[in-house]
């Protein structure tokens, strides 16, 4: 049973996407930081979730575990991303689709690496390859090797410098619609959940607009309290949420230890919302 004191983080990466620690490590970290009801959301892939699941169920005490994915997807040449929870992640349509994902993100790195190559910095594609592993390569894992080449110092200023919109390495998204990731992890038994809304740099009007169309489409909840974020910007979240009837949800947005960003940490829920976990599809998957 959830109550008020219990320790929910439904939004962390592994190392089968961006991530920095294994699945397994993943659900140790959670363990060691008192989270208790814990989701594994890796960009567009379920391949963490057996092995977090079976070193969750070999502990004396395993924490409650949700499947969890983070779908991308275009709105309005937007990069939109789209939390799926509690879904069959065996499901073949679910599957085929998030298989299509890799390769679509595959041509997108090999574009970035080109791109980066034009500007000067060799080998960023396969330094960033190496750093995926088995991983679909991500902007995070460029990113990483630039800054491990000393070519820029700060993650965040990559990003800045070279990855954002209309930077020498951006190359426009080419994934599949919101609507169509929404009604997939439906048709999978899950819920939807539109992720961290405010770290779109959408103008209100516009973030009002993206929650409108996400709810039409049939969006479940939106994550309402983030690892970081502001007073205003948890108030803005929440009202948007109340506004469309949707759900609340809570993440922290975990990829590695650091000194801002942890697993359970900071994610303490305001009253006077309904919590994603009180939807009549919320499961816990075994």
């Amino acid at each position: 049973m959830i109550t008020e004191l219990t320790s929910i983080d439904l939004h962390c990466h592994s190392t089968a996407s961006d991530g920095h620690l294994s699945p397994a490590d993943i659900v140790a970290r959670a363990m060691a930081q008192g989270v208790d009801v814990l989701a594994i959301t890796d960009h567009d892939t379920v391949a963490g979730l057996p092995e977090a699941h079976a070193f969750n169920q070999q502990q004396a005490t395993p924490l409650t575990l949700v499947n969890g994915v983070e779908i991308s997807t275009r709105w309005h040449a937007y990069d939109i991303h789209i939390v799926g929870l509690g879904f069959d992640r065996e499901q073949p349509e679910l599957l085929a689709f998030m298989e299509n994902q890799r390769e679509l993100r595959e041509a997108r790195a090999k574009e970035i690496g080109t791109r980066l190559e034009k500007a000067g910095i060799a080998g960023a594609y396969e330094g960033a390859k190496a750093l995926a592993g088995e991983a679909a390569i991500s902007r995070a894992h460029y990113a990483r090797f630039l800054v491990e080449q000393g070519i820029v110092d700060d993650i965040g200023k990559v990003f800045k410098r070279y990855l954002a919109r209309g930077k020498t390495g951006y190359v426009p998204n080419n994934w599949g619609d919101m609507a169509t990731a929404i009604s997939l992890i439906h048709n999978a038994g899950g819920i939807a959940v539109l992720a961290h809304p405010s770290g779109y740099q959408l103008s209100g009007k516009w973030l009002k607009r993206l929650v409108n169309d996400f709810a039409e489409a049939g969006g479940t909840a939106i994550e309402v309290v983030l690892g970081q974020q502001s007073p205003d910007d948890l108030v803005q979240l929440g009202a948007l949420a109340n506004q469309r009837g949707l759900y609340a949800s809570v993440g922290s947005d975990f990829h590695f230890p650091g000194r801002w960003l942890e697993l359970g940490r900071n994610l303490k829920r305001p009253k006077g919302l309904q919590w994603v976990w009180q939807s009549p599809q919320w499961k816990v998957n075994l």
